[in-house]
């Protein structure tokens, strides 16, 4: 078991909500193991990403990530409840549009093991924002240290990819499902 790589304290302020940590305790070394991204690996293997990652808290109602933006960084899903938001864009009246954020879904750490991994696998902008709906704790992985541990262990980096994919494909699946039965749901309420 070697050191960890980041060692980064920061206070939580207004103008910096986030705290950030990586204090090693045994019971976030069990919460890694438990994570359905990492379940499949050898301890050996869960102790090189959890040296990658950064522990981070966030104070309910922190924006964590904002659709739109570059995405740089996953997170491991540790402590608390988010909500995941979407920019609609809505008529108002006969000529006017809004443009608002709809709640798509809430997270709580207890079902979803992490969240963002899209950002690791493609250079582009966020698809959603995911804000804290309570206090969270969340681990950081970023795409810069993800490649790299990628490179310098591609077995591993292989195991990572391959359970991403086998997540997105579980939600493209989900997905796909939901939006079937809400256009049969409009292609009925438009032929009344």
């Amino acid at each position: 078991m070697g050191p960890i790589k980041k060692n980064i304290t920061k206070k939580t302020t207004k103008k910096n909500p986030v705290k950030k940590s990586t204090k090693t305790t045994m019971k976030d070394l069990k919460f890694f193991k438990k994570v359905a991204l990492l379940e499949h690996l050898s301890d050996d293997d869960i102790r090189k990403v959890f040296d990658i990652t950064v522990k981070r808290h966030f104070r309910k109602g922190n924006v964590i990530m904002r659709e739109g933006e570059n995405g740089e960084t996953m997170y491991l899903f540790y402590e608390g409840r988010v909500e995941v938001l979407n920019a609609l864009t809505l008529r108002i009246g006969k000529s006017g549009f809004e443009e608002t954020e709809k709640s798509m879904v809430k997270l709580d750490a207890k079902f979803v093991g992490f969240f963002g991994e899209m950002a690791l696998l493609q250079d582009a902008p966020r698809s959603a924002t995911i804000t804290a709906d309570s206090d969270c704790i969340l681990y950081e992985l970023s795409k810069q240290d993800f490649r790299d541990l990628c490179k310098k262990n591609p077995r591993l980096g292989y195991k990572l990819v391959s359970k991403m994919a086998e997540v997105l494909s579980g939600r493209i699946r989900r997905s796909n499902k939901d939006i079937l039965k809400l256009t049969t749901a409009l292609s009925i309420a438009l032929s009344r």
